[in-house]
């Protein structure tokens, strides 16, 4: 996880926010453990209330649950959950963007999909990052 913050959102909801990405990224799987509110709090500087709080986040949108003396593991169905939401609102928010600016550059469907293929050959042959 990246350790710097942006000072427009507090940090609990930024914690949040990159927990759900590692789990749309397959970082962190169904089943698998979160990091100890301990840990996270001590690697990234920050108070354990405020990792505390954005798990709690998790677990009220229910993508996590909290086994007594055991943590919090990543819930069954929780990928599928978030890939929903997040098309959701990408589709409401960032997609009316992204069309008007198709439209106001006059791109075909054509030219979109071989930008897409392009990009894809590219991000195919890069080498991982360490």
């Amino acid at each position: 996880m990246d350790r710097e913050w942006n000072d427009s959102r507090p940090i609990y909801r930024q914690l949040r926010d990159r927990v759900v990405d590692m789990i749309l990224d397959g970082v962190l799987k169904e089943g698998d453990p979160l990091p100890s509110v301990r840990n996270v709090a001590a690697d990234y500087r920050v108070n354990p209330l405020t990792v505390l709080k954005a798990y709690q986040e998790l677990v009220d949108e229910q993508l996590v649950e909290s086994k007594r003396g055991r943590g919090m593991f990543i819930n069954a169905g929780a990928r599928n959950l978030l890939l929903q939401g997040e098309r959701q609102k990408f589709l409401a928010e960032q997609w009316p963007r992204v069309y008007a600016t198709i439209q106001r550059l006059g791109l075909t469907p054509q030219e979109l999909l071989e930008a897409a293929t392009r990009w894809r050959s590219n991000a195919e042959e890069e080498p991982p990052k360490p």
